[in-house]
């Protein structure tokens, strides 16, 4: 058998409840109504048995009846016993007449008849102190069980309709309780990998399930980040690594396609390793900018001694153009709060990109600002059109100098260090100045 759903289950457990507490409830009235019952009946027949001793004298040590009762009326039935001698016996069935002779004598007492369903009750008769009789008053019991059995039925009924009216209730309430849950269900099972932007939206959280599907927006976002981070990343690695590999293949067609002389084939190999370098360091900025989205541990680095490593990584550009770089140190050591490697590899295409435009000078200087290291890269070049400043930062989108031949690349770089850079906690950006290009990059202190 198909297992139940939560609605089911829900809609079961609300009906047994309400079966015990209403079953329990129906038991509990009818229990305490047939107590109430007999205490009533206790009550008449005593009352009568009062009534019979008062219509009783005694002479002479002797009971004497003063008055006989109506022995027509089986509810007036009473029994007078001088001793242990009847001398009053209304007409009874035998069962009860015997009751009646085993109770005089004897202390006050109820006694039921189940045959005839008949209550008997003594009480004794005294002279002074002394016992010289007793009365025993009979009482039938059927209108009370009428009443009794009549009361019980009904209650049954009342109770069977009452759990029914629940049960539909408590359906019509879990459906419409959890209709927000079948709505959530078949919107998330029609969203697909492409449907980033979908959110259950179900408002201000203020009770179980809008808090549900608030936890569950906020998973779909953090979900919807984590896929566009990878796909982003595929984009990214498939259009960097696009320019790299065409170039080397394109070089390396050109150098097979006809026989060459040694230096020339040498010059091929050396255009072929340069971009084969870049390829790595492409490679090596989209996974480093993979892991510091993706929380790895942030690191710390010394400022300076990174600041080193990227103008060492340059100095082929530098040497090739007769290009300067000065580094200048700050006053007192300062800490990155992020691996050497990381902000290595977002200073490099800053300094290879201002020794590709500079006409003689590159400078790097390193300075703390509040919560955060300042790198910052000035050449003596073109500089950088202010309406540009933003769309250089574009994969492979490239500035007015390049476009006019002032440098070579693939215009992926800038975009790189971006990237990594915010994905460490910083930025960089393109500043304003009179003369040539100025670039600070941030990234946090350690």
């Amino acid at each position: 058998m198909r297992r139940l759903g939560l609605r089911g289950r829900l809609t079961i457990v609300v009906c047994v409840g309400a079966a015990l507490v209403i079953g329990a409830l129906t038991l509990a009235f009818n229990l305490a109504l047939r107590s109430s019952l007999q205490r009533d009946a206790n009550q008449v027949v005593s009352a009568r048995a009062a009534a019979a001793l008062g219509a009783v004298a005694v002479q002479n040590g002797h009971v004497r009846s003063q008055e006989a009762p109506d022995r027509g009326v089986v509810d007036a039935q009473a029994w007078v016993y001088s001793g242990r001698r009847a001398i009053e016996r209304p007409r009874a069935p035998r069962t009860v007449q015997a009751l009646a002779n085993g109770l005089a004598g004897g202390p006050p007492a109820y006694v039921d008849d189940p045959r005839t369903d008949t209550r008997l009750y003594s009480t004794p008769i005294r002279r002074g102190t002394r016992r010289v009789g007793t009365v025993v008053a009979a009482l039938s019991l059927e209108p009370y069980e009428r009443s009794a059995s009549r009361t019980l039925v009904a209650s049954v009924i009342f109770a069977a309709l009452t759990l029914a009216l629940i049960v539909a209730v408590a359906a019509w309430i879990v459906r419409r309780a959890l209709r927000p849950v079948d709505r959530m269900t078949t919107e998330a099972a029609a969203w697909s990998e492409s449907d980033l932007e979908h959110r259950f939206n179900a408002g201000e959280p203020h009770d179980e399930l809008t808090r549900l599907a608030s936890t569950f927006d906020h998973m779909l976002d953090r979900l919807a980040s984590s896929l566009r981070r990878e796909q982003r990343f595929s984009a990214e690695l498939s259009h960097e690594l696009r320019t790299p590999l065409a170039a080397i293949s394109a070089e390396a067609e050109l150098a097979l396609a006809r026989d060459r002389e040694g230096h020339e084939y040498r010059e091929a190999l050396e255009v072929i390793r340069a971009r084969a370098k870049q390829l790595e360091r492409t490679l090596e900025a989209l996974l480093l900018a993979a892991r510091a989205e993706s929380g790895a541990a942030p690191g710390v680095a010394d400022a300076m001694q990174v600041a080193s490593e990227a103008r060492d990584s340059c100095d082929v550009v530098a040497r090739e153009r007769g290009i300067a770089i000065t580094l200048e140190s700050p006053p007192t050591p300062i800490r990155v709060g992020a691996s050497a490697e990381a902000v290595e590899r977002v200073l490099a295409p800053l300094l290879e990109n201002a020794c590709r435009y500079a006409r003689r000078d590159v400078s790097l200087t390193v300075a703390h600002r509040a919560d955060s290291v300042e790198f910052r890269v000035a050449d003596d070049g073109p500089g950088v059109d202010p309406g540009e400043r933003d769309r250089i930062f574009e994969p492979g989108s490239r500035g007015t100098a390049a476009q006019n031949g002032s440098g070579k690349g693939a215009g992926l770089g800038l975009s790189l260090a971006r990237r990594l850079a915010r994905a460490i906690g910083g930025d960089v950006e393109c500043a304003g100045n009179s003369g040539g290009a100025v670039f600070i990059a941030r990234v946090p202190s350690g």
